[in-house]
């Protein structure tokens, strides 16, 4: 019996066309994305097989020699290709692995990925059960209520990973992991739903596309929308800020069903790791299928250089070197006044250890900037006392499914 395949032979032509873009060593980043598959398996890490069971050994050989070709060489080269790549795409499974893989590399390169219309760049997409959600054929099993929940995953993340279990080389018991969104579906009657969408663009620019979804969805919904409220990830609230900045600005409709957004770790005022490129490598280290990607650092997509200040708006990037480093100019967004907002920020340290180690926060973003302190008044977020929770002993990546949060998440979003 075969093993699930989790990276499509029909990758390699868009692979290819990252090699014509003088990235030459994407080939050898799959080739290792596909060994972490291999290893997280329980399967060995030597020599891939050479019959169509995934990305071959023969098409890694092929694909090296094509970044050495342009134009209608390449093209030459994928055409003989093509029968082992409909051949293996005809097994293809949509797999979390494989789903992890490319959110990994939208993150590090997606703005590239989707300026060259690269067949990898991810589109913007509700989610439903893992599944996108199509308004002219809704799923068995979807009954939604007044009650909508949007959860919003951060950077090099996807919809599917907010039930990992395994955070880098540690795999989580139960007692250590909860599922947010069916949490809040199981005891407050919400619809979850999951954003899923290109974390290498400007958070600016998946903020215009979120809030013309945002549109769509309280537009499209079967049931009277009574409530809507968003969980939003690290880079993800920013990208919801964004949202909603620009409905207030053109008076957006869907703006009126806002009730609540939370904050998990999001870098308010920025992330000092992002000037080194330390982000990527902490990030994606922290996954088997997303480690390959770190080498890829010097190539930080726009919507890695965003995070350098927590960028909300097209002001804060347009015009200017986003690899040169200069100071803080955003423009100040403050809170939406017509929407509670709650903020989560999260330390590695204990809570009776010194104030210094507590506000290094949670090894990728520093404590003052999940909770929106900044030294500046104008671009102080207002979260009131009862908004904040400080997550102990949690990293950043735990935010998405511990227990711990989902109580506040609780607390707070039930009704008054």
């Amino acid at each position: 019996m075969n093993k699930p395949q989790h990276l499509r032979a029909s990758d390699v032509a868009a692979v290819a066309k990252l090699a014509t873009s003088a990235t030459t060593g994407v080939t050898h980043i799959a080739e290792g994305v596909h060994q972490s598959v291999r290893r997280g398996l329980g399967l060995p890490a030597g020599k891939l097989p050479e019959q169509a069971g995934g990305l071959t050994g023969l098409i890694y050989k092929s694909v090296r020699g094509v970044t050495q070709l342009v134009g209608k060489g390449l093209d030459a080269v994928l055409v003989k290709l093509q029968p082992l790549i409909d051949a293996a795409d005809q097994a293809a499974l949509e797999t979390p692995q494989r789903e992890a893989v490319l959110a990994a590399l939208n993150g590090v390169m997606g703005d590239h990925l989707a300026a060259s219309q690269n067949p990898l760049a991810t589109r913007m997409s509700l989610r439903f059960q893992g599944q996108a959600l199509n308004w002219q054929a809704l799923p068995s099993g979807f009954k939604p209520g007044g009650k909508i929940l949007l959860l919003i995953h951060g950077l090099c993340m996807n919809d599917l990973q907010w039930k990992s279990r395994q955070f880098g080389t540690q795999q989580l018991d139960a007692s250590q992991v909860s599922d947010h969104g069916a949490a809040l579906a199981n005891a407050l009657g919400y619809t979850p739903l999951y954003l899923r969408y290109n974390t290498g663009l400007h958070t600016s620019q998946n903020g215009q596309a979120l809030s013309a979804l945002l549109e769509q969805l309280v537009a499209c919904w079967p049931a009277a929308t009574e409530d809507v409220s968003i969980v939003a990830h690290s880079m993800g609230g920013l990208v919801t800020r964004s949202a909603v900045h620009l409905a207030q600005q053109q008076n957006l409709p869907w703006l009126q069903h806002l009730k609540n957004i939370v904050f998990l770790g999001t870098p308010h005022h920025g992330a000092p790791l992002e000037q080194a490129g330390n982000w990527v490598d902490v990030l994606l280290g922290s996954t088997p299928y997303s480690k390959p990607f770190a080498r890829l650092v010097q190539l930080r997509s726009a919507g890695i250089t965003d995070l350098r200040y927590g960028h909300v708006v097209k002001e804060d990037w347009q015009d200017h070197d986003r690899f040169r480093k200069r100071p803080d100019g955003r423009l100040p967004v403050p809170l939406p006044q017509s929407v509670r907002c709650f903020t989560v920020a999260a330390t590695t340290a204990g809570k009776r250890s010194l104030l210094a180690e507590r506000l290094v926060g949670d090894g990728l973003v520093p404590l003052q900037s999940a909770l929106g302190q900044h030294a500046v008044p104008e671009r102080q977020l207002s979260f009131d006392k009862a908004s904040q929770m400080i997550a102990f002993r949690t990293n950043h990546m735990q935010l998405l499914s511990s227990p711990e949060v989902t109580r506040q998440l609780l607390a707070w979003l039930k009704p008054d």
